[in-house]
């Protein structure tokens, strides 16, 4: 359903590393890195792409991590500022695939890098469902800028 080839824009969130997020070995926890990634989400659908989780879920939909692939580059210490940039990659039937980059503010080096397959499913079922085409418009309508 989408155009090969096409870039969507990538927007990005800030996010504090928390003290809770730190593991034994003093920095980030694995686990968190996702938790980043959908928050940075979350916050985008709203802020940048015009439609809530609340929107979904007034329809009866919402979405499900169907499958995720981080790579660590660099660990995160406590105290410091990250910047979360998401974007779309592509829509299947009832997925949608978003890669990510997450920076270290202060240097905007890649602390982490990967990629996230979204399934929507109906609330009732818990069964994925297709993604309605006006869905798939509102959120392809940001689109990279060609340069000349």
């Amino acid at each position: 359903m989408t155009a090969e080839g096409v870039a969507y824009c990538k927007f990005d969130s800030e996010v504090a590393v928390r003290p809770d997020d730190i593991d034994m070995n003093n920095h980030v926890h694995t686990s968190r890195y996702l938790d980043y990634v959908l928050y940075a989400r979350f916050d985008q659908m709203t802020r940048c792409y015009g439609m809530s989780m609340e929107k979904f879920t007034e329809h009866g939909w919402g979405w499900y991590v169907k499958s995720c692939q981080i790579e660590f580059k660099r660990p995160l210490m406590m105290g410091e500022t990250l910047i979360v940039r998401t974007w779309l990659d592509s829509f299947g039937k009832t997925d949608a695939l978003v890669r990510f980059q997450i920076f270290r503010k202060s240097t905007m080096k890649i602390a982490a890098e990967g990629s996230i397959v979204n399934s929507m499913i109906s609330i009732s079922s818990g069964r994925s469902i297709p993604i309605p085409a006006w869905v798939i418009e509102q959120y392809t309508q940001f689109r990279e800028q060609e340069s000349s």
